[in-house]
């Protein structure tokens, strides 16, 4: 017997769902689902957060290649599992030359209390951020640097969609990420915000930055428009990244990074705190 024939084959209801799933933001929400696709990222899913799997789907093709090794993995998961013809499989998905293996995973539901309730907080906030590969990237870097998780905008590309799912490389799991509504909810959090911006006379080279509060939230903004003014003035700093002569700008993500990696490596100042007029003091 075949290692496909084992397994009970997708149905189409099933397959209208994973598209469904790959295509529409209200689907995800509906079900609290996304789709994790290929065979590296499956297989760190299988043996980092094998609970977080509902569904797994391979094609002829991948079980008659799939390794031994890799294989003992997947057939200890105590999740449905099902098998789809290489035509159909090439149909569910949204890349050119997909690699026989996806899973429907439980989106993560993350306590955005308790984040706040840390002595220490320190993340990324995204305003009207539209590509998906820069939502991503974002969401990696926040991972990389152990940050205590990203805020995005209500308007902001949905981090369950496949492009930005790829592109954070299976961190999406493991660090928390939260719409908000409106950025001054990080005040009522004793939280302060320094803006990312282009550099100006009234703006603070990040250089120059050699503390950091112990609740910080890093705002950047649209890939093309920047920071709304709004956020910008409530930011108790507003600082810039120097660059060479003819660069007028960095990527968002690239921005972000540079950020995060900078203040991450600061001191903490325990006497900075919010001023009675937020945003009312640049350093």
């Amino acid at each position: 017997m075949s290692a496909a024939s084992k397994l009970p084959a997708l149905t189409r209801a099933q397959a209208s769902l994973i598209r469904q799933l790959f295509r529409d933001k209200k689907t995800r929400s509906r079900e609290g689902a996304f789709v994790l696709e290929g065979t590296k990222s499956c297989l760190d899913l299988m043996r980092r957060h094998p609970q977080s799997i509902l569904t797994l789907i391979v094609s002829s093709r991948f079980l008659c290649d799939e390794a031994e090794a890799d294989r003992k993995v997947r057939v200890k998961l105590s999740v449905r599992q099902f098998v789809c013809p290489d035509a159909g499989f090439e149909k569910l998905t949204d890349v050119e030359a997909p690699q026989g293996v996806l899973a429907v995973v439980r989106q993560p539901r993350w306590d955005e209390e308790q984040v706040f309730k840390q002595s220490r907080v320190f993340g990324i906030y995204g305003e009207r951020l539209q590509d998906p590969a820069n939502v991503g990237a974002i969401i990696r870097t926040a991972a990389a640097l152990n940050l205590s998780g990203v805020w995005l905008s209500d308007d902001s590309a949905d981090p369950f969609s496949p492009k930005v799912v790829r592109a954070t490389a299976g961190t999406i799991l493991s660090l928390p990420v939260f719409h908000t509504w409106d950025f001054r909810a990080f005040f009522s959090y004793r939280c302060e915000i320094y803006s990312a911006v282009l550099a100006s006379a009234d703006r603070v080279s990040i250089r120059n930055i050699q503390t950091i509060p112990s609740r910080l939230v890093i705002a950047v903004g649209n890939e093309g428009a920047g920071l709304d003014p709004d956020i910008v003035k409530a930011s108790r700093v507003r600082f810039s990244i120097p660059m060479a002569e003819g660069v007028e700008s960095l990527n968002v993500a690239a921005t972000a990074a540079i950020s995060a990696f900078y203040f991450s490596g600061l001191r903490l100042d325990s006497q900075v705190g919010l001023d009675s007029q937020v945003g009312s003091k640049v350093l």
